[in-house]
């Protein structure tokens, strides 16, 4: 049983954080209560012991605190999270508090928020598709049961319309085994907060969700425990009930504002744009949560979304999430100004684990042969447009028209399906093919004969 020690030792308040002295037996991470002069209760968490004084991270801000009348007491234990199955179908704050107006959920169990290390050896490769609906994604960079596949977006883009389609769409193929999705949002505008409820509403999926909000009027420092929480719910489902679990994180770079806040609160000398220098160590803490276990039925899969300042992809947010994690979704300012949606840019977008969650068996046998040679065609025609631009496209040849009809048919067919249409697997190979058919069969050069007899569509019918 914890000791929970009492003291009315605050020495100041800078910001987020409070510096509490004369203690004993404090620990790092340790959760706090601070009672106010008014009776309210707020929470913290240790974040540094020196000696007897403890540094306190304020969860909900540090206004109207009074240094002489307040109390603060130490619990002996870890920021902890009530978890149930019953918080499917919820919406909570970004601390984990039901504010949908339904009952208060009765906990199953007690989580630490941080989460327990996997063992590496314990972890089993992620090799199963998961069906999102959008062609670009499912075709070109599959995502995989277990995996965490960022979607990189910029300031004004549609990445919410992308979140919400997905959360909607998302499925695990020829299974029976139960899917959830679990969506973080951190720092978002309460228009942003209206549009996820609503959309996850009225589609229904809200009944297989769980939703965490923190908005952007809310403590900068409750962002820093909003993925924490959501994923703690997420290995509780996957683990302990079995669930197929999709994690959406928006906005990761809000997050890593937050860190950047609380650095220069603490004094911390600065890494990158004053970005702290354990950045990589802490998101690496959450994307690392992703994965199957062995032995484990359920699985929790990633998709943090982040809007790249500027549209850097060289900002030290996107540069690091892409080092920790199986890829990157990249969308284009150029498509979405040109009409397309969703504005996914294919060929710099990646899905290391593709290969792994695709072929006969799990989606269909053309797919990674059908793959590299729309990659390749689109590469090509890409090519022919910039030389159209600049020669004329009388200058081009018979093949390079071809081309450049297959790419403009490609952007506007095949990634341009909108935010509301759900394809199969198999409705997106087929039109795959329906596009290869532009091209001289002499250009399928990524695919077998057999293949092309059995599945190109006949021209003349």
């Amino acid at each position: 049983m914890a000791v929970i020690k009492e003291y009315r030792t605050v020495g100041e308040v800078v910001g987020p954080l409070m510096m509490v002295e004369d203690v004993e037996g404090v620990q790092y991470n340790e959760l706090v209560e601070i009672q106010m002069h008014d009776g309210q209760v707020r929470q913290g968490q240790v974040l540094e012991v020196q000696e007897d004084r403890a540094m306190v991270q304020l969860f909900e801000g540090s206004s109207g605190i009074n240094l002489e009348k307040t109390k603060v007491r130490f619990t002996g234990r870890p920021l902890q999270l009530a978890v149930s199955e019953d918080m499917v179908g919820r919406i909570f704050n970004g601390m984990g508090k039901v504010i949908d107006g339904g009952p208060e959920i009765i906990a199953q169990k007690y989580l630490d928020v941080d989460g327990q290390p996997i063992n590496p050896v314990a972890r089993d490769y992620p090799d199963e598709f998961i069906q999102t609906g959008i062609s670009a994604i499912d075709h070109l960079n599959t995502l995989v049961r277990g995996q965490k596949l960022p979607i990189f977006s910029g300031s004004g883009l549609p990445h919410k319309e992308l979140a919400a389609q997905i959360a909607r769409q998302a499925t695990v193929l020829n299974s029976d085994e139960k899917f959830a999705v679990v969506f973080a949002a951190m720092g978002i505008t309460f228009e942003e907060a209206e549009f996820f409820m609503n959309d996850l509403k009225q589609s229904g999926a809200i009944d297989r969700s769980v939703l965490f909000i923190n908005l952007a009027n809310d403590p900068a420092i409750e962002r820093i425990a909003t993925p924490k929480i959501a994923l703690t719910t997420a290995e509780y489902l996957a683990y302990e009930k079995g669930m197929h679990v999709l994690v959406i994180m928006t906005d990761m770079t809000n997050y890593c504002e937050a860190l950047r806040e609380v650095s220069a609160a603490r004094r911390e000398v600065p890494g990158r744009r004053g970005y702290p220098g354990y950045l990589y160590t802490n998101l690496s803490t959450i994307y690392e949560r992703a994965g199957r276990l062995i032995g484990k039925t359920g699985s929790v899969t990633q998709i943090p979304i982040l809007t790249m300042p500027e549209d850097d992809i060289t900002h030290p947010i996107p540069d690091l999430t892409g080092y920790i994690t199986e890829g990157q979704i990249i969308l284009s300012r150029e498509l979405y100004n040109s009409g397309y949606r969703p504005p996914i840019n294919v060929l710099p977008s990646l899905s290391r684990l593709k290969d792994k969650g695709s072929g006969e068996g799990k989606t269909r046998k053309d797919h990674a042969p059908t793959m590299n040679q729309l990659f390749a065609a689109y590469a090509q025609g890409k090519q022919a447009k910039e030389l159209a631009v600049v020669l004329g496209e009388s200058a081009l040849s018979d093949t390079d028209k071809l081309y450049l009809e297959f790419t403009n048919r490609f952007e506007e067919e095949y990634i341009n399906q909108g935010f509301y249409t759900n394809r199969t697997i198999q409705e997106t190979l087929d039109l795959g093919w329906e596009l290869l058919n532009i091209l001289p069969r002499t250009e399928l050069k990524r695919i077998k004969d057999d293949m092309i007899n059995e599945y190109l569509p006949n021209k003349e019918g």
